[in-house]
């Protein structure tokens, strides 16, 4: 067994470029002959001085022998590797080992000379793979003319972002070390190059607008839903260092409190089933109000769609805009004076047993309706947030006060109510219910003490703790049907939640547009699969998250067992460890094989 290094030419350009291929000498009658094993790639780097290593290295793994030399790491992985792709092309397959009433390959061997090898997480593959089918992605993907490579790459940035988020760097390293995908797809990704990702993710973003559309069309066949609402929200992801020449990378308001560092925006719509209709990317220092128009046209949405939006976008433009259009809309209220009608109000329940207390309102034109809104558990919440700021506030005051009477401290009159001006604008909004005197000297230039009372103003979230007003021209529903429509807009904050926690939107480290882009979209890609993934399991009683779920999942691995025969063959089989019972109940509601990859089995 040797390396050959052999010289080639591309087909299109004619370019010489050498490839590198692992050759071994057989011997057919009176003759020898080389047979090349394996292609290597004109990527090849063990450098030559170290090849007799790998020949030893390579001859130990594959006659399933310990050995007792102590081998550099490199020749050891790239060893690992090549018997890897060696078993592979001479295993036989067997694709179902869940049948146990055959009585198997039995077989004589060394029980001592058991070596296992290749540890590769399978899990999350194997159930990617499976919501990959369901919405039918790879067949997209050929048909939007990526080439097999690049649609392997795609799938694999994807199935990357569910089971190891990050970056596709860090992708890229999952692939070569972690995991089984390669196994599964029968695609060597040890040989796959960073900048293949790269460009997968520049195939994904050329075709967006496709592969959202496809997405969507086959998630509400494949669980026989109808568009109902559209939800709509934006949240930001910032950048780590510097974000280049990007030009929408701008510094705003974090919604991560990271307004130190330059900012992308991300808009959603979404469908109440919670399936994303349409993504798209701002600029960081965006006005969320602005980008509704823009969205919804991009949308194509239908007029009379009923959008569904957060305070911070339900500008009175925008619900005029909305009117105007032909939508229709449900929004928070930005009106600032709280009030509600107990006497008047019918009460609901909420998925936690919780009750929120309803009463409904319609304009003197009867146009619009507004659903004043009261919950218990809100108002415990806010409470306690009222307090802490009023707390906050209180000290802060007292601080500043107790200065007045220690030496070299700031006394001038002047300068502490510029102080206390400070302490309003950091209060958000509870130093309205304070009135505040600062008493001074008799020339009226230094202040001796500052006093406070607190004075709650009537209609805010002191007197009325738990309260929130909701607009909508639907104004034929009754409460409980608008406000249960409402809360499906907290699927959208759980929306950006997973993207960010558990998915890995953040941080992002690229210096082009177009790269920054795809890596959102490859998120929001995954997240599409993982709603398949949990909508799934949630009609079989299954409700874990997506975090959970891998953690799960992560738990079962693909291994390669060597043993000496008999015979002083080898026998190499790998197959992926037996399903714990957690796994098997995933496996099981989705109708997928326990064992990913099936049986491999070669004898050298």
């Amino acid at each position: 067994m040797f390396i050959r290094r052999t010289k080639t030419r591309t087909v299109g350009t004619q370019d010489h470029y050498f490839t590198f291929r692992l050759v071994k000498s057989v011997r057919i009658g009176n003759k020898v002959r080389q047979r090349t094993l394996l292609n290597l790639g004109a990527h090849f780097d063990l450098p030559p001085a170290q090849w007799s290593l790998l020949y030893q290295r390579l001859d130990d793994l594959l006659a399933g022998q310990a050995t007792l030399m102590d081998y550099p790491e490199e020749v050891d992985n790239h060893a690992q590797h090549i018997v890897a792709q060696l078993l592979s092309r001479q295993a036989e397959t067997s694709p179902d080992a869940d049948d146990t009433s055959s009585t198997g390959d039995q077989q004589s061997v060394d029980v001592d000379s058991l070596q296992l090898v290749r540890p590769r997480t399978v899990g999350v593959e194997h159930v990617g793979l499976w919501a990959m089918q369901q919405v039918g992605l790879p067949a997209l993907l050929a048909s939007l003319g990526l080439n097999s490579r690049q649609q392997a790459a795609a799938v694999a940035s994807i199935i990357g972002r569910l089971a190891a988020p990050g970056s596709e760097r860090a992708t890229h390293r999952w692939l070569r070390d972690t995991s089984a995908l390669g196994d599964l797809l029968q695609v060597d990704f040890e040989n796959y190059s960073l900048m293949q990702l790269y460009r997968a993710s520049d195939a994904l973003m050329a075709h967006r607008e496709a592969i959202e559309a496809h997405l969507f069309g086959a998630a509400m066949t494949l669980f026989e839903l109808q568009p109902t609402v559209t939800l709509y929200d934006l949240t930001n992801t910032y950048f780590e260092g510097d974000a280049g020449s990007q030009e929408k990378a701008q510094r705003g308001h974090s919604k991560e409190k990271r307004s130190d560092c330059p900012l992308l925006t991300l808009g959603l719509m979404l469908d109440a089933s919670g399936f994303v209709r349409r993504s798209q990317v701002f600029a960081g220092n965006v006005s969320e109000p602005h980008t509704l128009a823009e969205m919804l046209t991009a949308l194509q949405a239908p007029k009379g769609a009923l959008v569904v939006m957060d305070r911070g976008i339900a500008t009175q433009d925008r619900i005029t805009w909305l009117a105007a259009q032909g939508y229709r809309y449900l929004v928070v209220s930005r009106e600032r004076k709280r009030t509600f009608d107990l006497a008047s109000a019918m009460t609901v329940t909420t998925a936690t047993q919780q009750p929120v207390h309803l009463h409904k309102v319609l304009s003197e034109d009867g146009q619009e309706a507004r659903l004043y809104c009261y919950s218990e558990a809100r108002e415990e919440k806010e409470k306690a947030i009222a307090e802490r700021l009023a707390k906050r506030f209180e000290n802060a005051l007292t601080t500043l006060s107790e200065g007045l009477s220690r030496p070299r401290t700031q006394k001038r009159i002047d300068k502490i109510w510029q102080r206390i001006g400070r302490l309003k604008e950091k209060s958000r909004g509870v130093a309205q219910h304070y009135d505040i005197d600062v008493t001074s000297s008799e020339d009226g230039t230094q202040a001796l003490a500052i006093t406070w009372r607190r004075q709650p103003v009537n209609g805010s979230m002191l007197t009325h703790p738990g309260v929130y007003c909701l607009r909508s021209n639907q104004t034929d529903w009754d409460e409980e049907t608008l406000w249960r429509t409402y809360i499906t807009l907290t699927d959208l904050e759980a929306v950006f939640r997973s993207l960010k926690s558990e998915l890995g939107l953040r941080p992002i480290y690229h210096h082009k547009a177009l790269r920054t882009e795809g890596h959102l979209f490859i998120t929001v890609i995954a997240y599409q699969l993982v709603q398949v993934i949990r909508r799934r399991l949630r009609q079989h009683g299954q409700r874990e998250s997506w975090t959970l779920l891998r953690r799960i999942l992560n738990g079962q691995q693909r291994i390669t067992a060597t043993f000496r025969r008999a015979d002083d063959c080898a026998l190499h089989v790998r197959k992926a460890t037996v399903a714990e019972s957690a796994q098997r109940e995933i496996y099981q509601a989705l109708g997928i094989s326990e064992t990913p990859g099936g049986i491999q089995k070669t004898i050298i």
